[in-house]
């Protein structure tokens, strides 16, 4: 019953999972990759399936063994080249956090600005995701957006870094205080 649950999330199918987990189907279960069917279907960008699985009881801050989450999933799905707002806004709101990190130390955010998603960018860093995180190279997620030119995406982190008291040659300044910086996209949102 476990793969007809994965291939039901991975499909957004809402309908099936909530059949299934009356079922008794496990929203626990983890695949051959050790990842949950709410990460299946937090990656596709399925919320009506991801607010089923969170209703059963699915754990929004389970781990695989790589370390992907379900917010990492939704952050950005480089196959689909885009990242899901509405879905990490709703894992958030059921507990998730924002700032676990994969493999060599890559947040959410980084995810979302190495793939040049603004939208996910801004309503991360606009809810408390680490703008300032290094990941195990020390890169930030404005040096991964830089190295492929987003324009909006830099801009967005920049700002975030400005608020929180780092020039743009990437000094802090210690005479200012730190706060939650909050910005806005002023451009125009892109079509994947």
């Amino acid at each position: 019953m476990s793969q007809e649950l994965f291939n039901a999330a991975q499909s957004g199918d809402a309908a099936q999972l909530k059949t299934l987990l009356e079922a008794g189907a496990a929203h626990g279960a983890a695949d051959e990759a050790g990842e949950t069917a709410l990460m299946h279907a937090a990656r596709g960008g399925h919320l009506a399936a991801v607010q089923v699985l969170i209703a059963a009881g699915a754990d929004v801050n389970a781990k695989s063994p790589q370390g992907w989450t379900a917010v990492a999933k939704a952050a950005y799905n480089g196959e689909t080249e885009q990242g899901y707002v509405d879905v990490v806004e709703v894992l958030h709101a059921a507990g998730a956090t924002l700032d676990e990190r994969i493999f060599f130390g890559i947040t959410p955010l980084m995810l979302a600005a190495g793939g040049g998603d603004a939208p996910v960018v801004e309503w991360l860093i606009n809810n408390g995701a680490d703008v300032l995180a290094a990941n195990e190279s020390g890169r930030t997620a404005r040096m991964m957006a830089s190295e492929k030119f987003y324009v909006d995406v830099i801009n967005l982190l920049t700002e975030a870094e400005r608020q929180l008291g780092v020039s743009e040659d990437g000094s802090c300044s210690s005479t200012k205080s730190v706060v939650k910086p909050q910005v806005v996209n002023l451009l125009k949102p892109t079509t994947h």
